[in-house]
């Protein structure tokens, strides 16, 4: 299987499927890895793009880390992963977590190989409530999502899954190999990884990482997610970053590239293209 070592020793796990088209990198959330996005990667190869999808340190198969799980190193990792395949004109999509990662990464190590950006349900600019962010969630939100981690993760993730995550507290029609995919997912993380994981997806300030986006960038955002809601992420990344593009998905839930996976796949393919 393929690995990239990272300077620290870390072994990242990617995917690298398709042909010679555009590149396509694929970002998961919390606490998930790179199968969350194989429907996709699929589907961007069979339209002849290379679509590749990395587990982040200590999600998957890559190392379980002790330290270094935290937004910069994610970002490093990330950067290690696009020099050692040398991608160029590349399209980096992130979820949840996953589109603080690539964010942070134009952020901190520039577009030079970057055509363009997209986030999916994405966490930026900030969660967390704070003085100068009072528009954010509770910390005790967090505090609870890490009680829970703490106390029996497996029920935690079970419960996330039935409820909030994909919407099916709404619409109760998420299909139970959805559900369980996401468990399965949770529990190949490492629970240290994981755990600190939720600090760096809702505390990072990612608000001066809005400013330095210089390529064309398509945020979607469903006005129904309950993990990451829509007023405080997807509506002010997309005011904050110049000329991007926002798609709101009436109803949509967290969890898009499962629920609206037809629709995420016809708006990507569209912006990859144009």
């Amino acid at each position: 299987m393929p690995y990239v070592t990272t300077d620290d020793g870390t072994q990242i796990f990617y995917k690298d499927w398709g042909g010679d088209g555009a590149p396509v990198l694929l970002s998961h959330g919390w606490p998930l890895n790179s199968d969350a996005w194989e429907a996709t990667a699929l589907f961007l190869a069979q339209q002849g793009h290379r679509a590749i999808a990395h587990d982040r340190r200590g999600h998957g198969k890559s190392t379980q880390t002790w330290n270094g799980n935290e937004m910069d190193t994610y970002a490093d990792d990330l950067a290690c992963l696009i020099d050692h395949l040398d991608l160029q004109s590349l399209t980096l999509v992130g979820h949840s977590t996953g589109g603080g990662e690539v964010l942070h990464y134009v952020a901190r190590h520039g577009s030079a190989r970057v055509a363009k950006l997209v986030l999916v349900s994405a966490v930026p600019p900030m969660m967390v409530q704070t003085d100068d962010n009072p528009g954010g969630l509770p910390i005790a939100v967090f505090d609870n999502i890490r009680a829970g981690e703490a106390a029996n993760r497996s029920q935690l993730y079970r419960d996330l899954a039935d409820g909030p995550f994909f919407g099916n507290n709404r619409t109760g029609d998420v299909p139970q190999g959805t559900r369980d995919a996401f468990w399965l997912q949770g529990l190949a993380s490492g629970t240290r990884n994981a755990y600190e994981c939720i600090a760096a997806f809702s505390a990072t300030d990612f608000r001066p990482d809005l400013a330095k986006v210089d390529v064309p960038t398509l945020v979607i955002h469903g006005d129904d997610d309950q993990i990451v809601p829509f007023e405080i992420s997807g509506r002010l990344s997309a005011a904050g970053i110049r000329d991007a593009e926002l798609l709101v998905y009436e109803g949509g839930a967290h969890g898009l590239p499962d629920t609206e996976r037809e629709r995420l796949h016809g708006d990507l393919l569209r912006f990859i293209r144009s």
